[in-house]
């Protein structure tokens, strides 16, 4: 495995087993206790009792008691065995009734543009923001304007055209409105398309000349060549040469108000996926000057740093909190700004588009495929965004043809999103050694425009398959992809298990996952994603003290609140980060 940990031993006090690993033990024994093989006074040890503690190493298994030391997990069962244990020295902490957790994980997200996005105007719709309607946007966009004087450029993020009362995009006509002289952009609550203003487009260089580029399209107004303002994909990249980047002493800001973002929300490790080569240098020096408390593991973008890709393998060890993982892909679009790759048409097709549309790819067949050969031939994990079908097919093919060539071997290559995955996909995965991360909060944010503009009611109700996967073996994860939606654990945990759309109807009961299950995948099966499971994701002796706890116990309440539960505290490494 990736990481060593301290070894443990069973310590019995009666003439019972204490086999932590043996499923058919709801409990430990009432009078024993799993401990560190190390059990010297090195550090003060802080104890955990007298509250409802999930292990997460078997459904149904609970402890009494918990004991952390330096760091790591010390003991775990009976409490009177922990205390003994830990030493009369030892500070106890009452639970007071409440739910321990291991620490959440975050399976996939970008932790760097999250942290950009705090800067910036939200124009989200409800309940993230208050933007209703293209009028809201703009309001949203004057506000800023005026907290942000002078020239520079205006930016917003997460503005939603399935939830505005127009049902479009924000073109430059609307954010004209803000400003003629200052340039304006606003990103897409998907992350897949920008909206400018007619001053954006010009500092740009973009025209009624200017041609779409591979991967992506420059939308136009109805009838002629004169760009409306929308760009997608790809398309975006003429932007990004233009618009001013926040210093390093900003971004260094900004990362730590991200952490205490996602601290509040139970989270202990956290993604930066397609990551540039300019974020994991504010992260390697922020954590090398001892600022990051959370575990950050980044995945650059493999495309974008092509030609300095071997600058960056994967770190198999965290060096002050932070390693790289591996390299990360995308292979399509977004399914709600309908760019996602799909082998079926669209239910109505998007702005400018024939009936028959079905979304793009955004790299060649021939592209994916020399990236996991690189990725599998050099033992670098690989994370590949995969929304549409026909992406994930791509993905699927180029891993068998890989491990045909190179031999199959534990990989756990990750397909991001896996949104509309088939029966046979689900199949396939299996066979690859291929790991979906599911969207699932999706259900809740855009099941009924999947269901009413995206996709149609049968395919709509099968995105984030988690029940199929489950039932035929194949390990998952679930995320909340932030920034586009925040890093809410329990809202995620709520959409997984009861798939209920903003309308309050449910999207595809049958692909409902237990709570258990939806558990899992933000814990053991996210620790076990990153190679991570011998120091993560259960509450078990020698891994790290990764811990959170919870207003209530996610396996008892009603499952239509679960998304109501609250973050009592998070502890990482145990330190409190976090405490409401």
């Amino acid at each position: 495995m990736y990481r060593s940990i301290t070894a443990w031993v069973a310590v019995c006090l009666l003439l019972v087993s204490c086999n932590s690993g043996d499923d058919s033990v709801s409990k430990l024994d009432e009078k024993s206790a799993v401990v560190s093989e190390n059990v010297a006074d090195v550090a003060p040890t802080v104890v955990y009792a007298n509250g409802n503690i999930i292990s997460m190493e078997a459904e149904g298994k609970t402890v009494e008691a918990v004991a952390t030391r330096d760091g790591s997990i010390l003991a775990v069962g009976n409490k009177s065995a922990v205390l003994e244990v830990a030493g009369v020295d030892a500070q106890v902490v009452d639970l007071q009734g409440k739910t321990m957790l291991p620490g959440l994980i975050d399976a996939h997200g970008h932790i760097s543009f999250t942290s950009l996005t705090l800067a910036s105007a939200n124009l989200s719709s409800p309940p993230v923001g208050t933007s209703n309607s293209i009028d809201d946007v703009v309001a949203a966009l004057n506000a800023f304007r005026e907290r942000v004087p002078g020239n520079g450029w205006i930016t917003g993020w997460g503005y939603d055209d399935s939830l505005l009362s127009e049902k479009r995009h924000p073109t430059k006509q609307d954010l004209d409105k803000v400003s003629t002289e200052r340039p304006i952009a606003i990103r897409h609550v998907s992350g897949h398309l920008m909206s400018c203003n007619s001053k954006c487009l010009e500092l740009a260089g973009i025209t009624a000349d200017t041609s779409d580029p591979a991967g992506g399209i420059i939308r136009r107004i109805a009838g002629g060549k004169e760009p409306d303002g929308v760009l997608e994909e790809t398309a975006m990249g003429a932007l990004h040469k233009v618009m001013p980047t926040p210093t390093e002493s900003q971004r260094i800001a900004l990362l730590a108000e991200a952490q205490k973002y996602y601290a509040a929300h139970g989270i202990t490790t956290v993604q930066d996926g397609a990551a540039m080569a300019e974020e994991i240098d504010v992260l390697r020096k922020v954590a090398a000057n001892q600022g990051l408390y959370l575990d950050v593991v980044a995945f650059p973008y493999a495309p974008y740093l092509a030609e300095r890709i071997d600058d960056y393998k994967p770190d198999l060890n965290y060096k002050d909190h932070f390693r790289i993982g591996g390299f990360k892909l995308v292979l399509d679009g977004s399914p709600q700004g309908k760019t996602a790759w799909l082998t079926k048409p669209y239910l109505h097709a998007p702005h400018g588009q024939s009936g028959e549309y079905t979304g793009y790819a955004t790299l060649t067949d021939d592209v994916v495929a020399g990236f996991v050969d690189k990725a599998f031939s050099e033992g670098i994990p690989l994370l590949a965004h995969a929304n549409g079908d026909a992406a994930a097919d791509q993905l699927i093919d180029a891993v068998a043809s890989a491990n045909e060539k190179f031999g199959q071997k534990d990989r756990r290559t990750v397909m991001i999103h896996a949104q509309t995955v088939r029966e046979d996909q689900i199949d396939s995965m299996l066979e690859q050694g291929i790991i979906p991360s599911y969207f699932s909060a999706h259900t809740f944010y855009w099941g009924d425009w999947h269901r009413d503009s995206v996709f149609g009611v049968e395919r709509a109700s099968r995105i984030s398959p988690l029940r199929s996967s489950a039932d035929k073996g194949l390990r998952y994860t679930t995320h909340n992809d932030t920034p586009i939606v925040p890093p809410d654990m329990m809202r995620l945990l709520w959409a997984s298990v009861n798939r209920v759309t903003r309308s309050g109807q449910v999207l595809g009961e049958e692909q409902r996952a237990t709570v258990f299950e939806a558990l899992k995948s933000i814990t053991s099966d996210a620790a076990y994603q990153y190679f991570e499971e011998d120091i993560k994701g259960t509450i078990s002796v020698g891994k790290k003290a990764d811990l959170v706890i919870l207003s209530d116990d996610p396996m008892s309440v009603d499952p239509l609140i679960l998304k109501d539960i609250k973050v009592e505290k998070t502890i990482k490494d145990g330190v409190v980060i976090y405490q409401r």
